[in-house]
């Protein structure tokens, strides 16, 4: 579900900012031919919000790091893999076996 604020805000965006296209995805490109934005156009806008907040990490780093919380509030990888869109399980198992090798590295003392 979402907040009803953000319903608003895509309201908003399609009533008066959503460039008029023949396609049906959402969000579109900035500039004309109005396509479907991609995955790593959105990567990079995300990367350049973070930087202009003054803080450090990318697109990537933050959804290795919501992947993480999942993993660490209990969720199971196939829920992961459900919220985080991945086609294939091997995507979301990698963030298990990051959590394992922190873990060994806190209860172990070992190297990453």
């Amino acid at each position: 579900p979402l907040p009803e604020n953000t319903i608003k805000a895509i309201a908003a965006y399609i009533i008066g900012a959503r460039p008029k296209s023949k396609h049906r995805r959402l969000f579109l490109n900035l500039v004309a031919p109005y396509r479907p934005i991609s995955a790593t156009s959105v990567g990079q806008h995300i990367t350049e919000c973070i930087r202009k907040a003054g803080l450090s990490g990318t697109a990537y780093w933050l959804r290795h790091t919501y992947a993480q919380n999942l993993l660490e509030a209990g969720s199971s990888v196939y829920e992961i893999k459900e919220m985080m869109g991945h086609n294939n399980i091997n995507s979301s198992e990698k963030y298990l076996n990051i959590h394992i090798k922190l873990m060994r590295r806190v209860i172990f003392d070992e190297e990453l």
